[in-house]
Formats: structure tokens, C-alpha cells, sequence
């Protein structure tokens, strides 16, 4: 092209007298510049030939035809997924077959415990709100699909790298899964949906934003089930050596002479076979290491399903054209008749509301992944033994799904709410309704013990604790609308992503300062226990003198309910039921400390606004509803 630029300029030149060659040499910046811009000699203009990326995945390739004005449907892909990232709030129904990968039937020495098994939810949480709160830019650069895929990748290869953990009995592979790739591609994946289903949805910022994250609060409505079913289909019974069997005790493990070697065992009660839901086995001693609870082949399996929805997701999700604006919309000015205020991504740290709100979410947001992380068996383990006919394996199961329905129904319920009453009301009622409810439990359980009545108390614990969990979901779902009306809506996705920061320290504190007093209460109800124990009881069952508990106890071979087969009935009762009570009172403690940090929640000073060329800004505080 610049050829025939030049030739055009030569042909003047040659042509024209010489007064006109300074005219002609004039007209070659402006042909160079209308080469420039597409703009040919001759001929129609040419496109530009785009990439791959830039076709298909790149922000532009996100951009809705002006036609395009059906904002329902893109809630399908938002939703969808959510739904898969919001699978890890239903690991609990995975804690206790990885806990017992070895044993099987109940724990043996070399199986994880409760808490390590727990982590990898929290680190995954965890880093989902510093993924969200470092990439937030980033994403706000490629756009909803290039993130979207990215995450889908991320979080799919970690559930499948945590199986290979699992398969290995290598707790840091687990870790580095489920823990950071999948909790990475859960920070990739959640603030994109969300501000896209925003900007189709100005005028109902709360259903928007609870459309998107219902699809997070009823991941375990699809987990709960199908780890079950897959975990059915690829499990391995044990070997059944009786009820009777001659053990030898070595460094608190038992073990037995299995086809002249000498193999660890387990002894498991029918306590520890209700937990389980295997009704074809029976009271006895069991071969470690004979048998697989199937949860390697799950992991595998899902990760492969939640990276390929998530993709399917990503190629599907639009955002609005820019000239979109719904029938009867009208967008909101500032006081000075301006454009709508906004604070910058750089600048909402600076501000007191981002640390109230913080405050408010770390503290909800602990109580509740600490109940989500010990759901399971907080179920078995405090009804199990008051109510064996109710309280099974699949009960527990079912209560999993029960507080994801919670979840789900606040995520949508209070965020519908949230259009009509305000944010500040809804959040006032989450942090005092949820101090109420803590405190309520223990007493549930306790006129459970004294009463040993079933349905009625049963319901309501579980009704009380899905409402506190719908209290949590509730303010994940608002959380987003209610910065866009405290900071502007034009950089939600990546604000929101620094306030998940709260997240990801609630998702550490919350689930360990559960199981760490836990810990603390099994350990005293042991020590109790064995002020009742006969040491000739204890020396028949176990084999060993009293004095060695202690090694007995870090080998999983003495505990509570074990203690309990040879503690006279008359003289203690069972402590199990009571284990999470000073849980419950802390977590009650933080929702005080949530409701506090809220009350301090104030508009925001104009002078964090992002300003705009010629416009005046109100030095006063703006009040929003």
C-alpha cells in the first residue's frame, strides 16, 4: 500500500508544474494516514484479522450484539458456574472417607484426622479471596470468558490432582489440589459471573447478584449426592477377620496374624458401622488397608465434570452491549446531576466502610464454613448416639443437603429482600439473628439428652442451623450489591474481590477454631472417662496397662466410644453429644462481633470518588438506601 502511495505522489509531481509539487508532497501524510486506518488507494476497506483469543475469548468476544437483550438467559451460565465452584462448601461429605482411607471401617493409626482432612476446605477458601483480590485487574482485562475457562481448568485439575493425593496418602498433594489449584480457579471464577449479570441487571442489583451466587450456595445439593453414588460404585469392602480375634498391641496399633503375617487392624463398635451406611458389615476386626472408600475415583471423575460445565459456561456467558439499558431504567445521579459515583479498585481499601464490611463478613462468614466443614459428622456425632433409629449415615447425608437448601435459599431469599428493604436491614438482622442461633444449639441438644424426644427438637436444630447458614449465603449474595451502592458499580468485580480477603481469613479461623475446641473437648471427656474406668477392664479390652492411654489415644485405638463400651452406665453419661457446645458459643461471640463492626457502617466520603473531568463533587456524604 505504501507503493502506491508513493506512485501517487510521483504522478503528481511529474505531471503538475513546479508550484505543485509542495501541494503534492502535501497530500502523502494525509494517504498515509487513510493507509493507516484500513483506507486503500482503490478497493473497499479491509478488516482487521483477528486472533483466535481475540474472537472467541477476549473481552470484545464477550460484547452482546445490540440486538441481543434476553439478560435472563445469561443468569443459565453465570449459575452454572457457580454451581460447580460452590461444590466445596459440601467437603464434609468427603472428610470422613478420607479420614478413614486405610481403616475403612473407622480410623487406623496412619489415617488423617478430622482436622487435616478439613484444611484443604479452608485453604481453598482461603485462596479464593486472595486469587480474587489479586487477579481482580486482570480480570477485569481479559474479560468474563478468558477467566472462566482459566478457572475452570484450575479448579477441575485440582479436585483431580487432590484424588491423586488421595491415591498416594500424600496430604500435601491434597493440599496443593483441592487446597490452592482448585481454591485459585474458584477466585477466577467467582467475581466475573457476578458483575456481568449486574451490568444486564441495573435495576435489581440484588436478584442479580443472588441469581449468580444461589448457583454457589447449592454446589453441594449436586456434590452430596453424586460423591455418594460415585463413591458407592468404585468402594472396596474390607476384609473381615470376626468378631474374636487374637491381637498383639505394638506402639498402640493392634494387630493380628493374617495368613502367617503379622497385619494392623481395626476393631470397629456398631457405632463406628452406623457412621459409615455399609449395613452388610458387622461388629468386629477389619484388615487396614484391605478395603477403599472410593474416594480417589470420585475426585477424578468430578474435577473432569466440573471443567467441562465450567468451560461450557465460560463460551456461553455475554455482557451487555454498551447502549443496553432495561425498559424504564433510569440511571442514578450524583448530587452535582453528574454520571453515578465510583470508587477505584485503588482506592476502596482506603475507605472505613471496606474494613466494617470486612469486619462483618470475616465473622459471618466463620461461623458458617466452620459449621459447613464439620456438618457431617457434627450430625453423627452429637444425634448418632441419642437417636440411632433416625440419626444414619445417610441422615447425615441428607443434612448436608439440608444446609445447602439453606445456602441457596439465602443467597436468592435475602438478596430479593435486600431490593425492598435495604442492605443495612438485612445485614443488621444476619449478624443478631445469627448471634441468637448459635446460642441456641447447645441448649437444643442438651433438651435432646434430657428428653430423649426425636422429631420435634431434631427438626428444629436442623432448621435453626440451615438458617444460619442461609445467613451466611445471604451476605455473600448481597455483599456485591451492597458495595456497588456504597462504592459505584463500575469496579464492583475487582472491589469485591479485595473484600473477599475476609473470606479467606474467615475460611482458615472459622473451621479450625471449630475442630480445635472440639479437640480440646474430646481430649477432657477422655480424661474423665478413664477417672470411671476398672484398669482390669481396660487391660482386658485393650490389652495394655492404663498408664499407656496416651499412646493408645495418638494411635486412634482408644477413643470415646471405645471408652464408653467399658465405662460402668450408672456412672458417666455419654459426652460425645456435647463436643461442639464451646464451638457454638464462640462462633455466637464473633456475631456479636459482626453486629458491632456493621452498626459502624457509614456513606462513603466523596473525596474517594473517582473523579470525572468538569464535574463538581459534593464534599458531603452521600446517603444511599
Amino acid at each position: 500500500m505504501l507503493v502506491c502511495v508513493a506512485t501517487v505522489a510521483a504522478t503528481a509531481t511529474l505531471r503538475a508544474p513546479l508550484f505543485d509539487v509542495t501541494r503534492a508532497c502535501s497530500v502523502l501524510p494525509s494517504l498515509v494516514a487513510h493507509h493507516r486506518r484500513g483506507i486503500h488507494c482503490s478497493g473497499p476497506p479491509l478488516r482487521e484479522k483477528l486472533s483466535f483469543y481475540d474472537k472467541y475469548i477476549g473481552p470484545k468476544a464477550v460484547v452482546a450484539d445490540k440486538s441481543f437483550t434476553n439478560r435472563w438467559l445469561m443468569a443459565v451460565p453465570a449459575f452454572a458456574a457457580h454451581l460447580c465452584i460452590g461444590a466445596p462448601y459440601a467437603w464434609s461429605a468427603m472428610t470422613g472417607p478420607l479420614s478413614r482411607e486405610f481403616g475403612f471401617v473407622c480410623s487406623s493409626a496412619d489415617d488423617w484426622s478430622l482436622g487435616q482432612v478439613a484444611l484443604p476446605m479452608s485453604l481453598l477458601f482461603c485462596l479464593h479471596g486472595m486469587s480474587a483480590a489479586a487477579l481482580g485487574k486482570w480480570q477485569m482485562k481479559v474479560g468474563p470468558r478468558a477467566a472462566i475457562s482459566l478457572a475452570g481448568l484450575s479448579f477441575g485439575g485440582g479436585l483431580a490432582l487432590s484424588g491423586l493425593g488421595a491415591y498416594v496418602h500424600s496430604l500435601p498433594l491434597i493440599y496443593l489440589g483441592f487446597g490452592v489449584f482448585s481454591g485459585t480457579g474458584l477466585g477466577l471464577a467467582y467475581t466475573p459471573p457476578i458483575q456481568a449479570l449486574i451490568e444486564w441487571f441495573p435495576d435489581k442489583k440484588g436478584v442479580a447478584s443472588g441469581l449468580t451466587i444461589m448457583g454457589f450456595g447449592s454446589g453441594g445439593l449436586f456434590f452430596v449426592p453424586a460423591s455418594n453414588y460415585l463413591m458407592q460404585k468404585f468402594s472396596r469392602l474390607p476384609t473381615y477377620l470376626g468378631e474374636t480375634v487374637s491381637t498383639t498391641l505394638k506402639d498402640g496399633r493392634l494387630f493380628a496374624d493374617v495368613n502367617d503375617n503379622l497385619s494392623e487392624v481395626v476393631y470397629a463398635t456398631a457405632t463406628d458401622l452406623a457412621k459409615i451406611g455399609y449395613s452388610s458389615l458387622s461388629e468386629g476386626y477389619y484388615l487396614v488397608g484391605s478395603g477403599s472408600t472410593g474416594a480417589t475415583a470420585t475426585l477424578a471423575s468430578l474435577g473432569g465434570f466440573y471443567s467441562l460445565v465450567m468451560l461450557a459456561a465460560a463460551m456461553s456467558i455475554r455482557k451487555p452491549h454498551p447502549d443496553y439499558k432495561p425498559a424504564g431504567y433510569v440511571p442514578p445521579a450524583t448530587t452535582s446531576g453528574g454520571p453515578a459515583f465510583n470508587v477505584h479498585v485503588d482506592q476502596v481499601m482506603k475507605t472505613r466502610q471496606f474494613y466494617c464490611l470486612g469486619a462483618t463478613l470475616f465473622c459471618v462468614a466463620s461461623g458458617g464454613m466452620g459449621l459447613l466443614s464439620v456438618c457431617k459428622p457434627l450430625m453423627s456425632e452429637t444425634f448418632g448416639t441419642l437417636l440411632p433409629g433416625i440419626v444414619t449415615a445417610s441422615f447425615a447425608s441428607t443434612y448436608v443437603m439440608i444446609l445447602s437448601v439453606g445456602n441457596l435459599g439465602g443467597r436468592i431469599g435475602w438478596g430479593v429482600l435486600s431490593d425492598y428493604t435495604g442492605r443495612r436491614f438485612v445485614f443488621n438482622m444476619f449478624t443478631l439473628g445469627s448471634a441468637g442461633l448459635y446460642l441456641s444449639f447447645p441448649h437444643l441438644v442438651k433438651y435432646v439428652v434430657d428428653t430423649k424426644e426425636a422429631v420435634a427438637p431434631l427438626a428444629v436444630f436442623c432448621g435453626s442451623t440451615a438458617l444460619a447458614i442461609s445467613f451466611m449465603g445471604g451476605v455473600y449474595a448481597i455483599l456485591p450489591a451492597y458495595e456497588s451502592d456504597l462504592f459505584g458499580a463500575k469496579y464492583v468485580g475487582a472491589n469485591h474481590g479485595r473484600m473477599l480477603l475476609a473470606s479467606s481469613a474467615a475460611a482458615i479461623v472459622g473451621p479450625s477454631l471449630i475442630i480445635a475446641l472440639k479437640n480440646l473437648g474430646e481430649k477432657a471427656a477422655i480424661v474423665d472417662l478413664l477417672r470411671h474406668v476398672d484398669p482390669v477392664r481396660f487391660q482386658h479390652k485393650f490389652g495394655i496397662d492404663i498408664s499407656h492411654v496416651d499412646e493408645l489415644v495418638a494411635a486412634k485405638t482408644v477413643t470415646i466410644s471405645k471408652l464408653m463400651d467399658i465405662v460402668p452406665p450408672a456412672s458417666v453419661h455419654d459426652p460425645t453429644p456435647y463436643m461442639y457446645n464451646t464451638s457454638f458459643y464462640a462462633m455466637a461471640g464473633l456475631m456479636g462481633v459482626a453486629a458491632m463492626a456493621h452498626i459502624a457502617v457509614k456513606p462513603v466520603n466523596p473525596k474517594f470518588y473517582e473523579k470525572i473531568e468538569g464535574e463538581v463533587v459534593n464534599t458531603e456524604p452521600v446517603n444511599k438506601p
